[in-house]
């Protein structure tokens, strides 16, 4: 018989009741209350449906094999999946974020107004040097600018800055000529690539620089940040007075636009970009300023194939297609079969 206490001083009985052997169960302790009573049978329940586990005691579990000599492409999807819940793994998401790269801004921060009549007074006449004190008063905000981009450029001098622009200008245009892609992009920001190939199919275009009538000169220059803080970019407009040849052919061969002898005076404000915290990032061109007073350039006249012509029937056509339209074949071999019979 075990002893059952039902004081609340002897714990210690009840915790040996169940888990000491029978030979340390009757065993009378010391206690101040002797209100105990014997139990005969202690009920425990026992399902016997885990009677087999009960008897192993240890479970054998399957361990992940880590080292499979299988690849993943190689199985299904779902056995992977079952695997995967096997080894307590949670299932991949696919990753359906795009990375976002901004090597150029979509357009161009302050654009430079250009003087009216620029190109068209020395610096001798009154306007001419009008221009130049006009010019001087506004270069303020442009030498703070170019003292950012000196602070991040190497090796930087006026001189070199200027050959870099005019070598980028004449690569962008040698580009445009071959109609190489991959190379445009190398001297043209993605904001001035579709501009520069618009209308441009199936179209030969012979370009050549001849000279510069005067040297280029950086009027105006601006650094701002986007998006954060220390994320800047920097625009430079250059003034480009220049002598070029240009030509353009349509698929035909046919003149559109210029001329191969014919030389032109050609006045140019273009904007370059670069990325100025990015440690690779180059110089390209960004846009063209074309001011309001400028003259329009030519528009080439397009080219257009003739409609074929259509072949004209001749009376005695038309006859006989009007008299198989009214009398049809069926009725003309219904007619001979009864006057034969």
């Amino acid at each position: 018989m075990i002893p059952s206490y039902r004081s609340t001083i002897c714990t210690i009985g009840s915790y040996m009741q169940s888990n000491l052997p029978l030979t340390l169960g009757p065993i009378n302790y010391i206690i101040f209350n002797n209100s105990f009573q014997q139990v005969r049978y202690i009920k425990k329940h026992w399902n016997p449906k885990f009677r087999k586990e009960r008897a192993r005691k240890v479970m054998k579990i399957k361990l992940p094999d880590f080292e499979e000599t299988k690849t993943d492409d190689d199985i299904e999807s779902d056995k992977i999946r079952t695997r995967m819940k096997e080894w307590g793994i949670l299932p991949q998401r696919n990753w359906n974020e795009r990375p976002v790269l901004i090597c150029s801004t979509p357009q161009i921060f302050q654009s430079y107004v250009v003087p009216e009549g620029d190109g068209k007074f020395s610096a001798i006449t009154s306007k001419g040097a009008k221009q130049r004190i006009e010019i001087l008063t506004k270069k303020s905000k442009s030498y703070l600018a170019l003292r950012k981009i000196k602070s991040y450029e190497e090796n930087y001098t006026n001189e070199l800055f200027i050959d870099h622009f005019t070598n980028i200008y004449k690569a962008a245009h040698e580009a445009l000529c071959k109609q190489n892609k991959d190379e445009m992009l190398q001297y043209v920001t993605e904001n001035a690539y579709p501009m520069m190939i618009h209308n441009m199919e199936n179209k030969t275009i012979v370009w050549k620089f001849l000279e510069s009538l005067e040297p280029a000169r950086i009027v105006h220059a601006r650094v701002a940040s986007v998006l954060v803080k220390h994320n800047e970019f920097a625009q430079v407009t250059v003034r480009f007075h220049t002598q070029q040849l240009l030509c353009i052919y349509d698929r035909f061969g046919r003149v559109l636009l210029g001329s191969e002898t014919v030389k032109k005076d050609v006045l140019d404000y273009i904007v370059f970009e670069k990325h100025l915290t990015n440690v690779y990032g180059i110089w390209r061109i960004h846009g063209k300023i074309i001011p309001d007073w400028m003259k329009l350039e030519e528009i080439p006249s397009k080219t257009y194939i003739l409609p074929k012509e259509k072949k004209k029937l001749s009376p005695s056509d038309d006859s006989a297609e009007s008299i198989v339209q009214v009398v049809p074949p069926e009725t003309l071999e219904k007619e001979y079969t009864d006057k034969k019979v």
